[in-house]
């Protein structure tokens, strides 16, 4: 490495966020850019350490430990700390399509398996990537890359999230003629509509897709197989089909009183709000929180973007649930490096919410009991109770209620965040697609190939919820394997 005592040096420094009294106003991104000379700096913290393991993708007790990817994480530090911008975008590319999607959204897994982070703060690795990308697109370095001769095949691409379009991405670097069809009126999938603009502004996602667009694939809108396209067309009209429509499928809460209205899935309190504020008017299905005081189910990132949501939505007052217990403010002797660190973070919105609020907004081995209605069939209060977590008689931990800490809370707004079943079935039960016993498509990992000849699955719908990082890594495997199956071999790395 360029400076190999940097990491003894130079402290880890990220640039600054708005303060959230400021950001509750806006739907803007808030975190300001960082000086190149203190990104450059922050690169020469990436020690030689020999055995990088943030860019090796293993899965270590269930999560990801290092760069799903793989991303030449070390190369690329160290050329931004030589001033080496252009050769660290290319380096970056190698490995990922859209940085500029993974710089703002993933949790960076990387950083929890930095070296450094066994006894210092690891190396800013996601904010180094963000950077890397903004510069190559404020210098015009990102390009749209049309693919040399065609070769005569047709793909379809049938889901426009992160999964299809890193697909999409590679199959027509490799020549193809490929077609995107979206069952939404814009592209991009949980990017669009799952994610706020404030983490991910929407003009980064149609960056993107402008840039594919010109470089040749083709996006179709308001196209969803199975209802206004027959899934039979797609081996007629085809010649290989890649399935990425995701795990779109919410978990329920079927507590008494689930039936009042006022209490939404996630989701679509999400994608209802950020398409009101990208169509500049809010239709009959628009849901506020303005006003009211709201009970968010759920301790994950879209948990988490319901609260900031309903904050800019100026909600009365908030209160997040998490059944599972408060994680530890340092990694637990059962949670070593390099595995994802298991501890108490706070994350943009719950920053937000003890700015006005006072504190953090979770409540900690709480679970949801019943839904009380008024007269007019609205949700009114919540009743909630502690869980302990004990081992059942097949030794598997699970909660239980306990008895005599029931409380009630105010709630005219219930959002529902916890977590996602499996795919919807609409296209697989048409295809005659095999599931598994999660319901998710069986595709054997690093195949992608399901039992229907020249159809592949990548993404959520086949490894079911997870990381936008690794719907880029499931998309890049499925098109080599698909250009493998058409041509009898691929150059297109995995």
């Amino acid at each position: 490495m360029g400076k190999p005592t940097g990491f003894q040096e130079i402290q880890r420094e990220l640039p600054t966020d708005q303060a959230p009294s400021l950001r509750v106003k806006h739907w803007n991104e808030f975190h300001l850019r960082m000086p190149q000379d203190k990104l450059e700096a922050q690169g020469a913290r990436c020690m030689d350490c020999g055995i990088p393991f943030c860019h090796n993708g293993a899965l270590l007790a269930g999560m990801a430990s290092g760069c799903p990817i793989n991303n030449l994480i070390p190369e690329w530090n160290d050329m931004v700390y030589r001033g080496l911008w252009r050769e660290a975008l290319d380096r970056l590319h190698k490995t990922n399509n859209f940085p500029e999607f993974t710089g703002r959204v993933c949790p960076a897994p990387c950083e929890g398996s930095c070296v450094l982070g066994i006894n210092e703060p690891p190396v800013t690795i996601k904010n180094i990537e963000y950077s890397i990308i903004e510069k190559g697109f404020d210098e015009g370095w990102v390009t749209p890359q049309t693919p040399g001769p065609r070769t005569g095949k047709k793909i379809v691409i049938v889901g426009s999230g992160p999964a299809g379009l890193a697909a999409a991405d590679q199959l027509n670097h490799a020549g193809h003629q490929v077609t995107v069809f979206e069952r939404a009126d814009r592209f991009g999938g949980l990017l669009m509509y799952g994610i706020p603009n404030v983490k991910l502004d929407k003009k980064i996602v149609r960056r993107r897709v402008d840039l594919m667009a010109k470089a040749g694939v083709r996006f179709i809108p308001n196209t969803e197989v199975g209802k206004n396209y027959p899934a039979e067309k797609l081996l007629k009209e085809f010649d290989g089909v890649i399935l990425c429509t995701g795990a779109t499928k919410p978990r329920d809460l079927p507590i008494e009183g689930r039936a009042l209205e006022g209490i939404y899935f996630a989701t679509d309190f999400l994608h209802r709000n950020t398409k009101s504020l990208l169509d500049h008017k809010r239709d009959k299905n628009y849901i506020s929180a303005e006003g009211k005081e709201v009970v968010v189910i759920g301790g994950g990132d879209t948990g988490t973007d319901c609260v900031g949501t309903c904050l800019r939505h100026h909600c009365k007052h908030l209160v997040q649930l998490e059944i599972l217990p408060k994680p530890p403010l340092v990694r637990a002797a059962d949670n070593p490096w390099p595995q994802w660190p298991k501890v108490y973070k706070i994350d943009y919105a719950q920053e937000e919410a003890a700015s006005l609020f006072g504190g953090d907004p979770r409540k900690y081995l709480v679970t949801a009991k019943k839904f009380i209605g008024d007269k007019k069939g609205f949700v009114k209060q919540i009743q909630i109770v502690n869980v302990e977590w004990l081992k059942d008689d097949k030794g598997r931990f699970i909660p239980k209620e306990m008895p005599g800490t029931e409380k009630i809370l105010p709630a005219q707004l219930v959002l529902l965040a916890m977590g996602f079943l499996g795919p919807e079935d609409t296209v697989l039960k048409s295809l005659g697609i095999a599931q598994d016993k999660r319901s998710n498509v069986k595709a054997d990992y690093g195949k992608y190939a399901t039992n229907l000849k020249g159809v592949f699955a990548a993404g959520d719908m086949r490894r079911g919820q997870s990381l936008v990082v690794w719907a880029i890594h499931e998309g890049r495997g499925a098109a080599r394997a698909l250009d493998a199956y058409l041509m009898g071999s691929s150059d297109l790395p995995g």
